[in-house]
C-alpha cells in the first residue's frame, strides 16, 4: 500500500488494492452459493398427503432439482444427471465432513422417476447416504 504525502502535515492511503481484494472475495463466495430460491420457480413440486416439514433443518445440506425435462439444477445451472457426478466431485474435495452432508432432491411433478433414481445412484456413488425428497403438503379440500 503506497502512502502519498501531500503536505507535511497529512498522508493519504492508496485503497486499490484493498478495493480489488474485496471485490475478488465476493466473486468467490458468489460463486459457491447455491441459488436454492432462485431454482425453485422451475420445479413444481408435487403434492403429498403424508409431506411434512423436517423438525429441524440439517446443519450440512446440498439442493439438487430435477425438472420436468429430466436436467439436475445445481447451483443455478441445469446439467444432466449424470454430469452430477463431477459436481459432488468437487463438493467432496472443499468438505471433509461431506458423508454428514444430507442430499435434498426437489423433483418435479411431472419429473420421470427413473432420473431422481438415477440421481440417487450418482450420488451414492460418490459415498453420499443421506436423502430427503421434497414435497408439498396437500391441504383438506
Amino acid at each position: 500500500m503506497r502512502i502519498h504525502r501531500r503536505h507535511e502535515d497529512s498522508a493519504e492511503a492508496d485503497l486499490t488494492p484493498m478495493i480489488d481484494m474485496t471485490f475478488l472475495l465476493i466473486a468467490f463466495f458468489v460463486m459457491l452459493i447455491n441459488f436454492n430460491d432462485n431454482d425453485q420457480q422451475e420445479v413444481n413440486l408435487p403434492k403429498s398427503e403424508v409431506a411434512k416439514p423436517p423438525e429441524k433443518p440439517p446443519e450440512q445440506y446440498l439442493v439438487i432439482h430435477v425438472t420436468k425435462e429430466g436436467k439436475a439444477i445445481y447451483g443455478g445451472f441445469p446439467i444432466e444427471v449424470s454430469d452430477m457426478k463431477k459436481r459432488l466431485i468437487t463438493y467432496k474435495q472443499l468438505h471433509q465432513n461431506y458423508k454428514d452432508a444430507v442430499i435434498i432432491i426437489r423433483g418435479d411433478e411431472d419429473a420421470k422417476t427413473g432420473k431422481v433414481q438415477e440421481l440417487i445412484e450418482v450420488c451414492q456413488e460418490q459415498s453420499f447416504d443421506k436423502f430427503k425428497l421434497s414435497a408439498l403438503i396437500e391441504k383438506d379440500r
